[in-house]
């Protein structure tokens, strides 16, 4: 009986701790899963910040790759310019007869520096590519204009008299007064003879267009070639005319094989020039193909 009663005292003393120890175990469990709420909603609140960020850095990426993608294009542009202008800077070249390695656009140009070298910001790239660009137009307006002054100084020179109209011959008759060969006395010669053996090769003189084919009192058979520049050459006493009214002729190009017809003392080439319906001495003009200066 004592034992029981001690028992049931004991066991209604333990209660109340039981209870304050269950309390306890309740608190800390609270507490600790208040804790890894807060710590469950602060891991998410980073990976919303991270998301975020990835976001915001894929976008400056993908803006950033647009900006050297444009950058490329422009870059590419100036490089087909460059290219353009470096063609026809040869082309003038050649068409100038300058000097080889005068301008060799081939070459790298030498380059230096001594300051250090630091990162470009885009708008400075931008800025220079833009200037880079109008400094190529300039250049490109500038070489097109002298390649048109050259081609039009080429275009002048193969249509003036500037060659012999047969090969490997030399002047026998000059232009001017002369004895007369025919019966004595003196004579204005309107041309240059050239010796020729009958069937020799007459060659036009300059480009042009044949406008007359035929025969002409005293001069035999005549070929007249106009280069439409104010000149017109005649070559005369022909045995055959191997071109037609309207024909084009290049400088070289064989017009008619020489011959003796006409008022004529033996096969030869009669050369004249005529400027501006006024005939000239042809020697100032055929003086550039015996390595003289011709005078216009």
């Amino acid at each position: 009986m004592v034992a029981l009663t001690f028992q049931f005292r004991f066991w209604s003393m333990q209660r109340p701790l039981a209870a304050a120890g269950m309390l306890m175990a309740v608190g800390l469990l609270l507490g600790v899963g208040a804790r890894s709420v807060a710590g469950l909603a602060e891991v998410d609140a980073l990976r919303s910040a991270d998301a975020v960020r990835q976001a915001q850095l894929g976008t400056v990426q993908r803006d950033a790759q647009r900006e050297i993608n444009a950058l490329a294009a422009r870059l590419a542009e100036l490089q087909a310019q460059a290219n353009r202008l470096n063609a026809l800077g040869a082309r003038l070249t050649r068409a100038g007869q300058l000097q080889d390695g005068e301008f060799d656009f081939d070459k790298p140009l030498g380059q230096g520096g001594a300051g250090r070298a630091s990162d470009m910001p885009t708008a400075v790239l931008r800025q220079q590519l833009a200037s880079l660009e109008r400094q190529y137009g300039a250049a490109d307006t500038q070489l097109s204009v002298l390649e048109s002054l050259l081609f039009n100084r080429a275009l002048d020179r193969s249509a003036t008299p500037s060659r012999d109209p047969i090969a490997n011959s030399y002047i026998t008759s000059g232009f001017g007064g002369r004895a007369d060969p025919f019966g004595g006395g003196t004579q204005y010669h309107k041309g240059i003879d050239f010796e020729a053996d009958v069937g020799d090769p007459v060659l036009a003189v300059a480009d042009g267009v044949v406008s007359y084919s035929g025969e002409r009192s005293g001069y035999g058979m005549v070929v007249e070639v106009d280069h439409g520049n104010g000149y017109v050459t005649r070559y005369a006493h022909n045995s055959t005319l191997l071109r037609r009214v309207g024909d084009l002729v290049r400088s070289g190009t064989q017009i008619a094989g020489a011959g003796s017809t006409g008022r004529s003392t033996g096969a030869h080439v009669h050369f004249e020039v005529w400027q501006d319906g006024v005939v000239v001495d042809p020697r100032k003009f055929l003086a550039a193909a015996h390595g003289a200066p011709t005078q216009h």
